[in-house]
């Protein structure tokens, strides 16, 4: 597994891209709207290599969004190039924290860092259940490649 900073070395998911004209605002700077996105972004790539889609899909057990926040380091602009990486920081009984951590290429630096919690949700009786343990099980085996 290769890392494009060192700072996201901990990070098993790491995403890349451009940031867009479009991501901008009227402050010359990315909205801080676009940082969640990215986080999202992340977190999804992360919760598919899980199988955790797949079980809402076969038994309606899913993930759903409880919280989540930012703390900006640097303000990103167009042009750059940013990586995204997210890790399982803690994982309970019917939840997982994940921890994002975003690196600007312009800034060679970590521009933002964030946590966001995702409870394991029955779309069917739509109550909080506890995490599917084949989901669980893929999330140590992530969490394992970066020890």
């Amino acid at each position: 597994m290769t890392h494009t900073h060192p700072a996201l070395a901990p990070f098993p998911v790491v995403i890349e891209f451009d940031i867009g004209w479009s991501d901008m605002d009227s402050f010359d700077h990315v909205s801080n709207l676009e940082y969640f996105r990215y986080f999202q972004d992340a977190r999804l790539n992360y919760i598919s290599r899980t199988g955790w889609l797949d079980t809402k899909r076969e038994l309606g057990l899913g993930p759903i969004l409880k919280s989540t926040s930012a703390t900006y380091r640097k303000p990103l602009k167009y042009p750059d190039h940013v990586w995204v990486g997210v890790r399982a920081a803690e994982v309970q009984v019917d939840r997982v924290t994940f921890e994002h951590k975003l690196v600007s290429r312009s800034w060679d630096a970590v521009a933002c860092e964030g946590l966001a919690t995702v409870v394991s949700y029955d779309y069917r009786s739509e109550c909080k259940t506890a995490l599917p343990e084949r989901v669980r099980k893929v999330i140590e085996e992530l969490e394992a490649l970066i020890k």
